[in-house]
């Protein structure tokens, strides 16, 4: 019943080999996140150019793929064109259910090296073979109609353009590794598609049970409920209530017509609502110009308040052409954004503003194809594109031509962490949201942990703050490696997925699972620091720094307290670096080596930052 390979595809050679993985690297990181970063940190050299041959891009599955409730999800982890860091992406849907009942040996296929000519990886009854691609330069939805008998993960233009933030769809583009470059990746390596024949894997009877129970519990948590009644679409009308909802490039927030882009407006499009194997979160279809769309949290919030667009359809429109050219839409809303903000400055000579979707929609066409200076420039993220005004002055013009006091830097008019833009949650007023943001592994991200969901209704204390992000992010590095569907996560969070890992054969108990937590996130937080990142890059921009219209600003000698606690919780220096007590407490001296940074300056690791070793099980 175990996941015991990898598939081994090397794109320079045109070969495919299966290779087992260690016994000890399967208990240690399980799967999905924990395995991908093992793989990273082993194969790839420091420095290492993303979009260059040595990089690895990993869709990995993990131990419970096929028996878990609720999506099947696979993992896509590399390091990110965007950011220069570790990247994990995820998605869910078909394809990584086909994946798994195709290769049900294997935890991950893992992609190196560089193809000659556009190529697809064809994967059906354990097997694997690489073929010519003769579908480069076609959309997302094009590329997965030309195999009507199979799953497809594939890039669309923007991802054959290496565009930074370009994503992996799947199910023709109802699904997306969206954050942070995978797609890119692939299209460095001109892998155009991986394509899928398996159905899911038989779930023996006492699983069976178990998935039954797991599922009910999920039916009748606030989750489930939340989930199965507006799915991620009632994110609008919660952050536009607290004053949380990044509107109109970070300016305000609350968004005047969030009732136009959020739950009911959605009702009001939908055509059809539909639960496929097990249930599609937020399952609303809407027409659009570009076929049926299933639109997000995501979608709403960064292309509609982001862009002060209060059209539902025209949002919808919108992101399905993002889902089409398969790129980002929080990436894609901050470039529109950033150019809104610099056009209104006067350091940019376009003619789009906020709310205008037709404007927006060209704007993300030419980032997506890279047709001009501007977009090719927006194409590697807000940063370098404040960073190609500052070379080339407006509109390529004389570089030292006054620009009035514009601050051009991408955190000033958009902020990132990371050099990854912001999703639509604003931190100011929310300490743990902001703690969150900047300590994310990948860059600016809300999925590691959300306490915003909780604490704009409830005091904490500092220590309570940090102690919740940290417990967050340990245990979805654990559900994350499980693969999990990230809701009924929350079902799992009890004992991390302990008892179905029994039921698999994976002796695990839920203070085991928490020290592997603990260790994946470290062993994250090593490889970003092999690749030069610091305390540094756990800072805030400056835009947040800036009151809103609400006077909602964050404090930077409060936060800096904070993640000095933070630090001192996890067991890391001053510096932002774990340090070597801690590596040796997680057993990562065999992953450290000589080009890893550690620590100097911080004693051994607090007393709440790991929990009792289980050297003896492993």
């Amino acid at each position: 019943m175990q996941r015991e390979s990898v598939l081994r595809v090397d794109l320079t050679r045109g070969a495919v080999t299966e290779e087992p993985v260690p016994e000890r690297w399967r208990r240690r990181y399980l799967g999905g996140k924990g395995l991908g970063a093992r793989y990273l940190y082993e194969e790839l050299p420091a420095g290492a150019d993303p979009l260059g041959p040595e990089n690895r891009l990993c869709f990995a599955l993990g131990p419970l793929s096929g028996y878990l409730p609720g999506e099947t999800r696979y993992a896509a982890v590399t390091k990110s064109p965007l950011t220069g860091g570790f990247l994990d992406s995820y998605a869910g849907g078909q394809f990584p259910l086909a994946l798994a009942g195709a290769l049900p040996n294997c935890l991950a296929v893992i992609v190196q090296g560089v193809a000659d000519e556009p190529t697809t990886l064809v994967v059906e009854d354990g097997d694997a073979e690489l073929v010519p691609a003769e579908n480069w330069g076609a959309d997302t939805v094009e590329t997965a109609e030309a195999y009507p008998d199979a799953s497809v993960a594939c890039i669309g233009p923007a991802g054959e353009n290496e565009v930074a933030y370009a994503t992996v769809a799947s199910d023709a583009g109802d699904h997306h590794a969206g954050r942070g470059g995978v797609g890119a990746v692939m299209g460095a390596k001109r892998l155009k598609a991986v394509v899928a024949r398996g159905d899911r894997p038989e779930i023996p009877p006492a699983i069976e049970e178990l998935r039954e129970r797991t599922d009910a519990e999920y039916a009748d948590h606030a989750t489930g409920r939340w989930q199965a009644a507006s799915g991620t679409l009632e994110s609008v009308e919660f952050a536009d209530e607290v004053g949380a909802l990044a509107t109109e490039g970070w300016q305000a927030g609350r968004f005047d017509g969030s009732e136009g882009v959020g739950i009911g407006a959605a009702r009001d499009a939908a055509i059809e609502r539909e639960r496929e194997d097990d249930r599609v979160p937020g399952g609303f279809r809407v027409d659009t110009e570009e076929g049926e769309s299933v639109p997000r949290g995501a979608t709403p919030i960064s292309l509609g308040a982001g862009l002060g667009i209060d059209d539902f359809d025209a949002v919808a429109a919108l992101g399905a052409a993002c889902d089409r050219l398969g790129v980002d839409v929080i990436e894609s809303g901050s470039a529109v954004s950033w150019t809104v903000l610099a056009a209104e400055a006067g350091v940019v000579d376009e003619s789009v503003e906020f709310g205008d979707d037709e404007a927006a929609r060209e704007l993300v066409e030419r980032i997506a194809r890279r047709e001009d200076p501007l977009a090719d420039a927006l194409a590697q993220g807000v940063a370098e594109a404040a960073a190609f005004v500052e070379r080339n002055g407006r509109d390529g013009a004389d570089p030292d031509e006054d620009t009035g006091d514009a601050d051009l830097s991408g955190e000033e008019l958009v902020p990132t962490v990371k050099a990854m833009a912001l999703p639509g949650y604003d931190p100011r007023g929310a300490e743990g949201m902001a703690l969150a943001y900047a300590t994310s592994d990948r860059g600016g991200c809300h999925r590691r942990a959300r306490p915003v969901e909780e604490e704009v209704f409830h005091d904490r204390s500092r220590a309570e703050t940090v102690r919740e992000v940290a417990e967050a992010q340990t245990a979805r590095s654990v559900l994350w490696s499980l693969v999990a569907d990230d809701f009924l996560g929350d079902v799992l969070r009890e004992d991390l997925g302990a008892e179905w890992l029994r039921a698999v054969g994976i002796d695990h108990d839920a203070a085991s699972l928490a020290r592997t937590g603990e260790r994946i996130w470290t062993l994250v937080r090593l490889f970003n620091a092999r690749e030069g990142f610091d305390r540094a890059d756990d800072e805030l921009p400056a835009r947040l720094r800036q009151a809103r219209e609400d006077g909602a600003a964050i404090d930077p000698a409060a936060f800096e307290r904070t993640l000095e606690a933070y630090y001192e919780y996890r067991g890391w220096g001053r510096d932002g670096l774990p340090t070597r007590a801690l590596v040796a407490a997680l057993d990562l001296d065999d992953v450290i080596d000589a080009e890893t940074p550690l620590s100097t300056d911080a004693p051994a690791p607090a007393g709440d930052a790991t929990v009792p070793d289980d050297t003896q099980t492993e």
